[in-house]
């Protein structure tokens, strides 16, 4: 059990938060796949969070006295490794196969180069460049979910690397790290966990172009699968063979102050989703530009 922060966020900005007691369980890619509706264990908080749960299995949860919310809907990709890197290469459209064509020679012509690392020796030499490059994102500075620093998860990481649990990549400018992407192992497949770049390369689409390395690589590696884990995004479309319908559930006891949770957080999904609909409208373009501001 743990504490969670249930959040009224737009994009990338938290409005306001409330904190509850819950068992928080997240499926991984291999019981997504495999359609396993998971347990709930007996618990004397505030309730559960259930992540990447298939959303066909929604109805075959048995929430007893809980009052169940979908918080998210939205689809998991994962790479097929098992396809091979042709097979994979020859799935991706015409104009994403040039698109990625012209990001790499870009990247060659200007001197970035790759470096990889796997074993808990290598992780000491990777971690303070992928720690430089990850202080500069917006994933730590909005998101706080930089690549982790502390002492715990950094000791975590390299038990990891010790048991062929991890994989990582560095895009470098000469000395100076661009890019970074580090991943671990779960079940069969390699998840894509922590990943950001410096934002003065953009033009220059590091993440694109390491994550093509990472999954020429992955190719040859014990791998079944390369998963993209929660949230969409065209990065992952344009890698992904595959992908799952998943969605995010939140059961809470029925206290007084959870149903008022329940109902604001309804309220706010509901409205954020009708106002995500409602930008996609050509003649909201302009006011959509200035929301984002």
């Amino acid at each position: 059990m743990t504490i969670v922060a249930l959040k009224f966020q737009v994009g990338a900005r938290t409005l306001a938060s409330v904190r509850r007691r819950l068992v928080r369980l997240a499926l991984s890619l291999d019981a997504a796949l495999a359609g396993a509706v998971p347990q709930l264990p007996a618990s004397d908080g505030d309730g559960y969070l259930i992540t990447s749960l298939p959303a066909a299995l929604v109805n075959r949860i048995r929430p007893g006295g809980y009052r169940l919310a979908v918080r998210q809907r939205y689809l998991r990709f994962y790479t097929d490794l098992t396809i091979g890197r042709a097979a994979w290469h020859a799935g991706l459209s015409g104009a994403a196969r040039s698109t990625l064509k012209r990001k790499l020679r870009k990247a060659e012509a200007a001197g970035l180069e790759v470096r990889r690392y796997r074993t808990s020796d290598e992780l000491a030499a990777f971690h303070p460049l992928a720690r430089a490059v990850s202080a500069r994102t917006y994933q730590e500075r909005l998101l706080d979910a930089g690549l982790p620093e502390d002492a715990a998860a950094v000791r975590h990481l390299h038990a990891l690397a010790a048991a062929d649990g991890l994989r990582a990549w560095l895009l470098l400018a000469g000395d100076r790290p661009v890019a970074y992407l580090c991943c671990t192992a779960q079940g069969s497949a390699l998840r894509y966990d922590h990943v950001g770049h410096d934002p003065a390369y953009a033009d220059m689409s590091p993440g694109t172009v390491l994550q093509a390395h990472a999954i020429a690589d992955l190719f040859a590696d014990r791998f079944a699968r390369f998963d993209f884990t929660e949230g969409e995004g065209q990065h992952k479309r344009l890698f992904a063979t595959g992908s799952i319908a998943c969605v995010d559930l939140l059961l809470l006891r029925p206290t007084l102050s959870n149903r008022a949770t329940l109902a604001a957080l309804g309220a706010f999904d509901g409205a954020m989703a009708l106002a995500k609909q409602a930008t996609r409208h050509p003649r909201l373009a302009a006011l959509t530009k200035l929301v984002r501001r």
